[in-house]
């Protein structure tokens, strides 16, 4: 295979890209904030005027974003494999598959991927990563991520912690190269609706550019011995007693709910932590780890998670043609 078009379907987010296959590097690139949610949405409106099929629906979006790739390199990319990941395998997604199990390699070999055939519609080979089940709590996505991350290391992987924050912020053990468990925190979804469908929203308003880290490392730190549901209500009091501005109410509920997900972290003993992020979530998952005292953490660039993503896809696939 020469080239690719790797395809990084999230909840809230869509990422195509045409890959070199033998460098992994990024030939084009075409990105949207039409996640699976809202496409399974307008999908739900579709199949009331006429019975659309929905994986018909699906890959005709995708479709019409390789038509614009193929504009900005001046070629076809007809007959292209494609590589699809995250939540393009979910309930909501163009085809849900079931999940993997607990324990896997993090070489991805044991990764569910299926293959489907080209179609008039979308004529490309297509290869669909499945996500992975424990006992009690789920991910699609991350487990390709963290394929793509751990095929980098030059070091063993032995009682590791990887941690990708979001929305659902995902905590993966990794020991003698298994993946032995995954933990799932509402993090990004808690702050998102408390700070704007709750008593707290009029005293916050959002900062991304934190100057100073005096309210969030007090959020932080307050994590460590409070309750969260006493703890959270400060935002209100703070505000109305003038102690904070919005802007450090919003930095501050931001520390108290990232220091609540990771305050568990001082009770175990891990080799090494990795945290994996490539957004804006990155410096401030970077502060409160130094606020809680923890030393051992490798930060990944923002660039070298969005290259994991492929080489994870690529690995899963590798092993599929070689099974």
């Amino acid at each position: 295979m020469g080239q690719f078009l790797s395809c990084d379907w999230g909840t809230s987010s869509f990422r195509l890209r045409l890959i070199e296959a033998e460098t992994l590097d990024i030939l084009a690139e075409q990105t949207s904030d039409q996640g699976i949610a809202f496409t399974f949405s307008h999908w739900q409106e579709a199949n009331k005027r006429n019975q659309t099929a929905r994986e018909i629906f699906y890959l005709n979006y995708v479709q019409e974003k390789v038509r614009s790739m193929e504009k900005d390199v001046s070629m076809s990319l007809g007959g292209i494999p494609v590589i699809f990941s995250g939540m393009a395998s979910s309930s909501i997604g163009l085809k849900e598959l079931p999940y993997g199990t607990l324990p896997f390699s993090a070489n991805g070999k044991d990764i569910p991927i299926v293959f489907l055939q080209p179609i008039a519609e979308f004529p490309h080979p297509a290869y669909l990563i499945s996500g992975i089940q424990s006992d009690d709590d789920v991910m699609r996505g991350e487990e390709t991520q963290l394929i793509g991350v751990v095929s980098q290391l030059k070091r063993g992987i032995e009682d590791q912690l990887f941690i990708f924050p979001g929305t659902h912020s995902k905590h993966i053990y990794v020991t003698n190269h298994q993946v032995t468990h995954f933990k799932t925190y509402m993090t990004g979804e808690f702050f998102d609706l408390l700070s704007k469908k709750s008593i707290l929203s009029s005293s916050l308003e959002e900062n991304r550019n934190i100057q100073k880290w005096d309210s969030f490392q007090r959020g932080v730190q307050m994590a460590t011995d409070s309750n969260l549901l006493n703890a959270s209500f400060l935002v209100r009091t703070q505000s109305l007693f003038g102690k904070y501005t919005k802007e450090q109410n919003h930095d501050f509920l931001s520390g108290l709910l990232i220091g609540t997900e990771l305050k568990e972290l001082l009770q175990h003993r891990l080799t090494q932590i990795y945290l994996c992020c490539n957004s804006h979530l990155k410096p401030r998952y970077e502060a409160a780890l130094q606020q809680l005292g923890i030393q051992k953490a490798h930060v990944y660039s923002g660039q070298e998670i969005d290259k994991a993503v492929i080489r994870g896809q690529y690995q899963i696939y590798n092993h599929m043609q070689n099974s």
